[in-house]
């Protein structure tokens, strides 16, 4: 794999709270000289993002109901609108993590309905294909909980199934921080449960281009990051 082939795969990333304008701009000049798939942002800076990326090649990603997803569905499909009439094109959602952990699998897929349907019908206003990407934050789930929210995602009709928001909190009996992230096991697993008519987005913690090409091998066709350039001047034509 060259640097341009890399390069397709990366959701350029950046959702720090105190992101600055300025580090918005450094972020899309970044992904038009590389081409990546997308720049994922906060919703306060699609508008900004759209302005700096029109004519390119390169999509405008938001997130919703980010990091817990724990606001009602109601508030997240109005939020998923908003964000594509401002310009995204992609949507990456948080599920109903709770609701997965306790298994109501009936509220998690009504809740990742409720986006899809929001987004893709503004877009469709605007004449735009908008791309949802349903983020499970696989670090608290079981591999079964795993498999059904992705089940979940697909009656939904999103797009993608994506492991983590890298803002999640784990910790182990003593207090210690566990990763959090991404693991190949997780996005094999979700690829072998959604077959091949469904993305799926390894994000968290990816931050090599060794960690990028794991994901890769182990099914994903996005990688979220940031650390986007380093990864693709790791690689040589």
């Amino acid at each position: 794999m060259n640097k341009h082939e890399i390069s397709s795969y990366i959701d350029h990333t950046l959702l720090a709270p105190q992101a600055t304008v300025s580090q918005i701009e450094k972020l899309c000049a970044e992904a038009k000289e590389y081409s990546f798939a997308s720049v994922c942002i906060n919703p306060s800076y699609v508008s900004l993002a759209a302005k700096l990326l029109e004519g390119s090649s390169v999509n405008v990603c938001t997130v919703v109901g980010f990091p817990l997803g724990a606001t009602p569905s109601e508030v997240k499909a109005y939020e998923a609108a908003v964000c594509v009439q401002k310009g995204a094109t992609e949507v990456d959602m948080v599920i109903n993590v709770g609701a997965a952990v306790d298994g109501r699998y009936s509220e998690v897929g009504a809740d990742i309905a409720a986006v899809v349907d929001a987004a893709k019908a503004e877009g469709k206003k605007l004449g735009k294909h908008i791309c949802v990407k349903v983020i499970l934050e696989t670090c608290y789930l079981d591999d079964k909980m795993i498999e059904n929210c992705c089940l979940c995602a697909k009656k939904a009709g999103a797009d993608f199934v994506k492991t983590s928001t890298g803002f999640a909190i784990l910790k182990d009996k003593d207090g210690k921080l566990l990763p959090n992230g991404a693991t190949a096991a997780h996005v094999a697993l979700m690829r072998k449960t959604v077959g091949n008519d469904m993305g799926v987005k390894a994000s968290g913690g990816v931050r090599s281009a060794e960690s990028a090409l794991d994901m890769i091998k182990a099914g994903a066709n996005r990688i979220g990051t940031s650390s986007g350039e380093a990864i693709v001047k790791a690689f040589e034509d």
